[in-house]
């Protein structure tokens, strides 16, 4: 783990206790030490104490699953982007899992759309084609999606299994985390992923060596 030279006061320093961990992808490129550059300037305080970076480019210093911290687990920021209405859809009172729960952001663009031959993110940054997997079933309306590297699945591996020793948070894998779900949203302990508690999102999207490894656990 490399520590991010960060002096913001993106994050509340409040110790809450830690129940869960949720898989989030940046959406951007592949450095991590640029996203938390960006948050850095972000007013609403939005972060996750751990980025793990992608495959580097030039001028990167980072290398492949290189885990970069900018604070520590044990303090919290908003990374969830929470609704009322989606806990009102299961009967259940509004939660702030941010301050609960760990956050972990994989360098990935995400979905990808395929134009002309080629394979474009959200923000129409070309993919290249070795990058990009192909889902055996859509996810959320997407086929394709920028690959996970190994290395990245491993990071994500050795970082749930430090915070389930330090924090005895379970591992045990449940298929619904790819789905919004009542576990997630009424704070039992576990892992799960953004789209554990959002509609809208496609972090982290069903990669078979992601779920395979989740399931290891």
């Amino acid at each position: 783990i490399r520590n991010c030279d960060w002096s913001s006061d993106v994050y509340s320093s409040d110790l809450v206790q830690k129940i869960q961990i949720y898989l989030h992808h940046t959406a951007g490129n592949s450095n991590p030490f640029n996203v938390y550059k960006d948050w850095e300037t972000n007013p609403e305080r939005i972060a996750t104490c751990t980025v793990i970076g992608g495959l580097p480019k030039k001028g990167d210093t980072h290398t492949d699953g290189q885990i970069v911290q900018g604070y520590s687990s044990k303090y919290w920021a908003y990374h969830l982007g929470l609704r009322e209405s989606t806990f009102h859809n299961f009967g259940l009172p509004y939660k702030s899992l941010d301050k609960t729960s760990i956050g972990i952001e994989i360098c990935n663009w995400g979905q990808a759309i395929r134009k002309n031959g080629k394979f474009y993110s959200w923000a129409n940054t070309v993919i290249p084609d070795e990058e990009v997997i192909e889902l055996a079933a859509p996810f959320r309306g997407y086929k394709y999606f920028h690959n996970y590297t190994d290395a990245q699945i491993q990071s994500v591996k050795e970082l749930l299994q430090y915070w389930n020793q330090k924090y005895g948070i379970p591992l045990t894998y449940h298929e619904d985390i790819f789905e919004v779900n009542a576990r997630a949203l009424r704070g039992d302990m576990g892992v799960f992923t953004h789209c554990s508690v959002r509609y809208d999102k496609v972090d982290i999207y069903p990669h078979p060596k992601m779920v395979e490894m989740l399931k290891s656990l």
